[in-house]
């Protein structure tokens, strides 16, 4: 059995796209979701679908070596970011070399960075007249967005999109291909 962690901070939603594709898996399951905000609407989400979350406090994911020990205690093959708001520190990359991904809501290397993440990427889309917007697949290294990337899927922005309705497809993306990128990357491990 291979064990992914899931690291949220917001409301869940990919999170809990990935726990339902899953949730018959007989060789990859969900062990857990860690969150750095106790109010993050992922803990009521994983606790209707039976799922333990734990929060820990902004200074221990800064230190992080009690988040290697955590992971490592729980058996942790794989590291999804899925919302995740905070930088990765060095001793979980260190610890988890090639196995933590994240999912970026635009089409990198463009909008991704510090302060790019949710509306903010949407809002610097429209406002540059893209024609084109979608979502990224990628490894975490010590670089903010700049790691390995592993899947893209796109999708039209529309001369009337708003941050909301290009969000919204963009949710739909991250759904459709979040899970079966992950069920892959898992299936490819030692």
């Amino acid at each position: 059995m291979k064990n992914i962690v899931i690291f949220a901070s917001g409301d869940g939603s990919n999170a809990e796209a990935i726990v339902k594709h899953f949730a018959a898996n007989d060789s990859i399951k969900v062990k857990c979701v860690l969150t750095n905000r106790i109010n993050a609407g992922v803990h009521q989400r994983m606790e209707s679908l039976g799922i333990p979350t734990y929060n820990f406090p902004k200074e221990v994911w800064c230190d992080a070596n009690e988040i290697v020990r955590f992971l490592q205690k729980e058996n942790t093959d794989f590291i999804v970011l899925a919302g995740f708001l905070a930088k990765i520190e060095i001793p979980i990359i260190k610890a988890f070399t090639g196995r933590i991904i994240n999912i970026h809501p635009s089409l990198l290397p463009k909008y991704g960075g510090k302060g790019m993440w949710g509306h903010h990427i949407h809002e610097a889309v429209i406002a540059a007249r893209e024609t084109q917007s979608g979502i990224t697949i990628h490894y975490i290294d010590e670089d903010i967005d700049k790691g390995e990337i592993i899947f893209q899927a796109s999708c039209e922005v529309l001369p009337d999109d708003t941050p909301d309705s290009l969000a919204e497809r963009i949710h739909a993306l991250e759904h459709r291909h979040f899970p079966s990128v992950v069920e892959n990357l898992v299936n490819g491990l030692d």
